[in-house]
């Protein structure tokens, strides 16, 4: 296994390791299904905010809690797989949540990166600010996204 792909229990350790070195503790989450240029540019902004990335990844069972049945198309471990291939990404962890908050009051980031399109308000915002973090807001690149290049592939999309 890559290590870059961390259990939760071992990032927990990795965590508490790299804040006695002072390192600056960012973290994000997704699904970085069908992984795009959009991804890519996302992960980057995220990574110049710290130290060291960790990436947060949705279990295939998460997804098809929030999404639907028939995501992911790519099964987690190759998502994983793919993500630790980027010099940008520290560390990546698998969680089975519908959302991250479980995982963020664990590792308590220093800050947290997120789609602008989610806002000041996110899901994850409470409990980055009462862990003393702080919210980075990341532009959509040129409105890349997953379900829109499976639209696009699939013929549905319109420009």
């Amino acid at each position: 296994m890559n290590k870059k792909i961390r259990t939760i229990g071992e990032i927990e350790e990795v965590v508490s390791r790299l804040r006695k070195g002072g390192e600056t503790i960012v973290t994000c989450n997704g699904s970085f299904d069908l992984l795009h240029i959009g991804h890519i540019k996302f992960l980057q902004e995220a990574k110049k905010q710290g130290d060291i990335l960790i990436v947060g990844l949705n279990s295939d069972f998460s997804i098809k809690k929030y999404k639907n049945r028939n995501r992911p198309i790519i099964p987690e471990q190759y998502r994983a797989e793919t993500l630790a291939a980027l010099g940008c990404v520290d560390y990546i962890t698998i969680f089975s949540e519908k959302d991250p908050r479980e995982l963020l009051s664990i590792i308590k980031p220093d800050v947290h990166a997120n789609g602008e399109e989610y806002g000041e308000n996110c899901i994850e915002a409470d409990i980055i600010r009462k862990n003393g973090g702080r919210l980075h807001l990341v532009p959509l690149f040129e409105d890349f996204s997953t379900t829109n290049l499976i639209k696009k592939i699939l013929g549905t999309y319109r420009v």
